[in-house]
């Protein structure tokens, strides 16, 4: 029997590895800014679905209102506060696949900057699908697949736009790498750490990752998709939304 800590990790890093492929296909094959941005705009809908049906629906439940709000709003004041100081070092365009983001020679330390940026926006996620698992044993599928689905885009319009950038192949494929081996980290962590808490604990680190990620989302992955598809931003992020809902019900 693998040890629940162990498939933590799994889980995590499954995930955590959709950027590494979104990297991959962002960097060698040369798709269209509209098409990545359609791309970003439905992974949005699938993670807006899953912290609504998932996340803070499980809150919610474990601790109710208070603990759920708290950690909620927390967790945005939290990511929103570390984004705005990342984006004055050079990190603000980090997931534009266009030619927003700086080089190091326009910008000195912007290559860090992104780098940690990059590990910000996807921790949260990870240290949620630990700590799914804590209440009965078994991860939320849901959460794995949405958090993957979502991973995607943001390899895939993160490396483009580093690519165009003249970042290093080494440089790109070693941040979302390692990233995706933290990612399986942050969940290892979230299942081992926090399964030795309270209940409204717990509730409150769930709320508090969904407010970073839906954060994230609105200052990072939603501006793109809507700079450069408008015109059917908002139909496509709904098509992604339908998607994450359908799966919590089927995996309900």
């Amino acid at each position: 029997m693998v040890p629940l800590w162990l498939q933590a990790g799994f889980w995590g890093l499954l995930a955590g590895s959709a950027l590494l492929l979104g990297a991959a296909i962002g960097y060698y094959a040369k798709i269209p800014q509209r098409l990545i941005a359609a791309v970003m705009a439905f992974g949005s809908g699938v993670l807006i679905s899953a912290l609504a049906f998932e996340l803070m629906d499980e809150a919610y439940n474990q601790g109710g209102f208070d603990s759920t709000a708290i950690g909620f709003v927390s967790g945005a004041i939290i990511y929103t506060l570390a984004n705005w100081y990342l984006a004055r070092q050079g990190a603000r365009h980090r997931k534009r696949s266009g030619n927003r983001q700086p080089s190091e020679s326009d910008n000195s330390g912007s290559g860090l900057a992104i780098a940690v940026g990059a590990l910000l926006d996807g921790i949260p996620e990870s240290i949620a699908i630990g700590i799914s698992m804590i209440e009965g044993g078994a991860v939320s599928w849901v959460t794995v697949a949405a958090v993957f689905l979502s991973n995607v885009p943001e390899g895939l319009s993160s490396a483009a736009g580093m690519k165009q950038a003249r970042r290093s192949l080494r440089y790109i494929f070693g941040i979302w790498g390692g990233i995706a081996i933290l990612s399986g980290v942050a969940a290892l962590v979230g299942y081992s750490l926090f399964s030795h808490f309270s209940t409204e604990v717990t509730a409150a680190t769930i709320a508090i990752a969904a407010g970073a990620i839906l954060a994230m989302l609105s200052d990072t992955m939603m501006p793109e998709a809507f700079e450069q598809a408008h015109d059917f931003a908002g139909l496509v992020t709904v098509c992604g939304f339908l998607a994450a809902f359908v799966l919590s019900k089927l995996g309900g």
